[in-house]
């Protein structure tokens, strides 16, 4: 029980807390209770926004434990390391927490739509214009250029990889660009609908692409993730920890051997890591950094590549449609993103509102998968060649 002098303690400690707090801190908890609504109402990637959101809460109390403190003291400064700042040194910093994630997820992956119908791969290609775009738009905006390369992997939408490339480059705008990144993977049923309906005709997303299921042999599933690592690290060096991990993660899949290892990483591995990601986050989350014009410049550069990102896979579905007798549903074009799965299930979901009986679901997923290699590839080209300016 408390007595009559505990409680005053107590107040008063309350009341000199809510003395420190500041309207940017405020502003952050209203983000944070944002992502939170999205996550939980809108079901928008939970696994992802929900620690995000909380995490930004957690870091913006007034002089929060869960970051590092300063204490001056009369003789020196004592550093009060906060867990949040533990976990990204441990697990952000040396890129661990994002390579680990991309075992879970290739274990996730089923390259059989793709290895039936390899030409999904160009679209796949295709959909990393918006990254190569923003740089320049990022670069001419006054950005230095390994933080326009950095911001310029937005547009992978893919969290592990623009977290290792913003990283390896040193980038002074990791927390924007974290929050970039994973905020439109989860927004991408939000984002990208506009965009394929604006790019396409009411007869083009009628199109019916019949899905003829062709027997993809162990063989070639067991050798299509060892052949693309060894292909991609000689033609992309940088690339070979992001290819490599991913693709390690579909070998634990499909070499049948490793049912159980294969499925820990699916869930128990993948969903762990996602938790301490998301929340780990938030350590860049903090309002002193966090609420800037660069911050609200990034966002929107971030949004940018998105767009162009699905413009061009849809537009390159278009072209083909010029020259082919066989004609193709633009709309996948939009799921070479690397937002895996969700792109996919987008797609399917408007092809069925134009058409009910028109399943886009296994073309868009093969899509969908191609765009996950892709991105990894792009991710590495461009370290490859901004490396040297950090």
């Amino acid at each position: 029980m408390f007595n009559n002098e505990g409680i005053d303690s107590f107040l008063e400690a309350l009341y000199e807390g809510l003395l420190q707090i500041q309207w940017q801190q405020v502003v952050m908890w209203g983000i944070g209770a944002l992502l939170i609504y999205l996550a939980i109402k809108r079901d928008m990637e939970p696994a992802l926004l929900l620690p995000m959101g909380f995490g930004a809460i957690l870091v913006n109390l007034p002089l929060s434990g869960a970051v590092t403190q300063i204490i001056k003291t009369a003789a020196s400064e004592i550093h009060i390391e906060g867990v949040v700042d533990t976990l990204f040194n441990m697990g952000i910093a040396n890129e661990l927490f994002p390579l680990i994630l991309f075992i879970g997820i290739g274990a996730m992956i089923d390259f059989g739509p793709l290895l039936s119908n390899p030409k999904l791969m160009f679209f796949g290609a295709a959909a990393q214009f918006g990254i190569f775009f923003t740089i320049s738009m990022a670069a001419l905006l006054g950005f230095p250029l390994t933080d326009a390369a950095s911001i310029g992997i937005i547009g992978a939408a893919d969290g592990p990889t623009s977290i290792f490339v913003a990283n390896v480059l040193n980038s002074s705008y990791l927390g924007a660009i974290m929050v970039a990144a994973y905020s439109y993977m989860a927004l991408v049923p939000i984002v990208q609908p506009p965009i394929i309906k604006l790019l396409t005709t009411k007869k083009e997303r009628l199109i019916r692409m019949p899905y003829k299921a062709r027997n993809v042999s162990k063989t070639t599933r067991i050798l299509f993730p060892i052949i693309i690592t060894m292909v991609a690290g000689i033609a992309s060096p940088q690339s070979v920890s992001l290819v490599g991990f991913l693709m390690f993660g579909n070998l634990i899949r499909e070499c049948g051997v490793l049912d159980s290892l294969s499925e820990t990483a699916q869930k128990v591995l993948a969903n762990l890591v996602t938790i301490f990601l998301g929340i780990t986050i938030a350590a860049r989350m903090q309002a002193a950094d966090f609420l800037t014009l660069s911050t609200i410049m990034i966002l929107g550069l971030g949004l940018i590549a998105f767009i162009f990102d699905t413009a061009a896979g849809v537009m390159l579905g278009k072209l083909i449609n010029i020259f082919s007798k066989t004609k193709i549903n633009p709309m996948i074009g939009a799921a070479g993103i690397s937002a895996f799965p969700m792109s996919a299930r987008v797609v399917n979901k408007m092809g069925l509102k134009e058409d009910p009986q028109n399943f886009l679901l296994m073309h868009a997923v093969g899509v969908n998968v191609s765009g996950q290699i892709a991105s990894v590839i792009a991710g590495g080209l461009v370290l490859g060649f901004f490396i040297k300016f950090v």
